[in-house]
């Protein structure tokens, strides 16, 4: 049965049973006989085959990633055999968020490389919550409020937003004392794909709920921190993103005290949310991923490096 899978997967991984058999150094045809007694002991099809292409049938994609899963399971299983549960070695495949990844993970990786030279990292940088069963992820880093899920997850640090614009916006427009001032103001929004423009303040069990607008709406937290800096209007943006921006004068956070966020339909109270290390259960284990996840946690520091100076 293993030896099925194992044909299944290479030729959905290869595109093919030719390149699959090829890839093995064996002959196509056996690669053929081992999926069709797949499909035979399944009962259906598992790939559509022409002359020019295989592509998977609607039960051979429900198939795959559970098959691929059960791979890397005993690939995983027979290498803590043959190295012991504490090896640190082979391929780490990690998913990272864009601009967090670019501002405070991929300056560090050579670090890590040089600590832990028999690990290779196969990183993907993407803001899509990728799958990690089916993409064959060993731990991602996840902005924000976790969905439920059966992943574990470790938390990093917190993601605290902060209200501010430059010192010239505020010279010229004036700063808000209270959340409600937010609605005479210019204010740079995040794009959601259900419109929700709405910002939430909280402060001693006090929560406001209050609606902008302004010049700008974006699915781009880098396009409203360079619209913020070139004075265009107020940000809700992550320290993460604007710590040395504000450190450096750049930005002034406003409505000091006021906890904020961005409100959308059915999200979880202030307080929740956090930059997690998120991995599968099976992974949990393997000395590479704790490793990995350990030196992002120090690098990051408790508070983190760029929460460090600014306003409670």
């Amino acid at each position: 049965m293993f030896a099925a899978l194992q044909a299944f997967v290479a030729v959905v991984d290869e595109g093919g049973f030719a390149p699959a058999a090829r890839r093995a150094g064996q002959a196509a045809s056996s690669f053929t006989r081992q999926v069709d007694a797949l499909e035979a002991t399944l009962g259906t099809l598992l790939l559509l085959r022409t002359t020019r292409q295989v592509t998977l049938t609607s039960a051979g994609e429900a198939y795959y990633p559970q098959a691929r899963a059960i791979l890397d399971q005993l690939a995983e299983a027979n290498r803590v055999v043959r190295e012991g549960p504490g090896a640190a070695r082979g391929v780490l495949r990690i998913s990272l968020p864009v601009t967090f990844a670019r501002l405070h993970v991929t300056p560090h990786l050579p670090a890590f490389m040089a600590v832990h030279p028999d690990i290779t990292l196969d990183v993907t940088v993407t803001d899509a919550v990728e799958d990690l069963a089916a993409q064959r992820i060993d731990v991602a880093v996840r902005l924000g409020v976790l969905d439920s899920s059966s992943l574990i997850a470790r938390r990093l640090a917190p993601q605290r937003r902060l209200v501010c614009a430059s010192p010239a916006y505020l010279e010229a427009k004036g700063r808000p004392a209270c959340p409600q001032d937010l609605t005479r103001h210019a204010c740079l929004s995040f794009a959601f794909a259900d419109g929700a423009r709405r910002w939430r303040l909280s402060r001693a069990g006090q929560h406001e709920w209050v609606r902008v607008d302004g010049p700008l709406r974006t699915n781009h937290a880098d396009t409203i921190r360079e619209s913020a800096l070139a004075s265009a209007g107020l940000a809700l943006l992550p320290t993460w993103l604007v710590g040395e921006d504000i450190a450096a004068g750049h930005l002034e956070p406003v409505l000091a005290g006021w906890q904020a966020d961005i409100a959308r339909p059915g999200a979880l109270p202030l307080g929740e949310t956090g930059i997690h290390a998120v991995t599968l259960p099976d992974r949990r284990g393997m000395a590479k991923v704790r490793l990995f996840v350990d030196f992002l946690a120090e690098r990051f520091g408790a508070p983190p490096y760029w929460e460090r100076g600014l306003p409670a």
